[in-house]
């Protein structure tokens, strides 16, 4: 994907200043003592080399069906300053298939879109 800032949504019709390429949940996606752990190793050089973590996804992503909520993944640390790698469990999902085989810039901009703009029957 190239780096294009911003884009224009398909629900508002206005341009949005950023694209989004991550999204976050106020409940984590690790047990307490994985996340902890996490937590200890969040300014340590060299966290990259602890095996990952396994977690549950904790994000509602509203375009895919079934839910994405409780999905299993496997949270690799990366070095400091930049935010772990989510890896799906390899299921027919379409959220992990999408993530093996990869989405199209457009996707990711319809995705963008809805999350954006929960309707009622996101809710």
């Amino acid at each position: 994907m190239t780096n294009i800032p911003g884009f224009p949504c398909s629900c508002c019709g206005r341009r949005h200043a950023e694209l989004p390429m991550h999204y976050s949940t106020t409940a984590p996606s690790l047990s307490r003592d994985n996340f902890s752990r996490a937590a200890d190793m969040r300014h340590a050089p060299g966290r990259e080399a602890e095996g990952p973590y396994f977690g549950w996804l904790s994000t509602e992503l509203s375009p895919y069906s079934p839910s994405t909520v409780n999905l299993k993944t496997h949270v690799h640390t990366r070095p400091v300053g930049q935010l772990p790698f989510i890896e799906l469990e390899p299921t027919e999902h379409p959220l992990a298939v999408e993530q093996r085989h990869g989405i199209t810039l457009d996707r990711v901009r319809d995705i963008a879109a809805a999350v954006l703009h929960p309707t009622s029957d996101d809710a």
